[in-house]
């Protein structure tokens, strides 16, 4: 299995609903993460609307594919969606 970093780009115009659909965004990608799919994930911290996450797939398809259920997806809350394979070489992750 390879790495993936999937980047959200977020609705701003939906913010109240992102709020709203936020815990069960989270225990979405919680249950992923116990299940070995979502290594980490989380929001941009420079305020950004949008977020990371890696996620292990057998290609770029399977890493989006593999976030498909995410209430935030499902609800069209996400605007934009990137897979890119990625090669960590120093870290844990390597």
């Amino acid at each position: 299995m390879a790495l993936y970093a999937i980047t959200y780009t977020y609705d701003t115009s939906r913010l109240d609903e992102i709020a709203r659909l936020r815990p069960e965004h989270r225990a979405h990608l919680g249950a992923l993460h116990r299940a070995g799919v979502d290594l980490a994930s989380g929001p941009w911290t420079d305020g950004a609307p949008g977020a990371l996450l890696l996620i292990r797939a057998e290609s770029a398809q399977d890493a989006l594919d593999a976030v498909a259920e995410d209430p935030f997806h499902v609800a069209g809350l996400i605007t934009r969606r990137e897979a890119r394979g990625w090669d960590p070489v120093v870290g844990d992750l390597a």
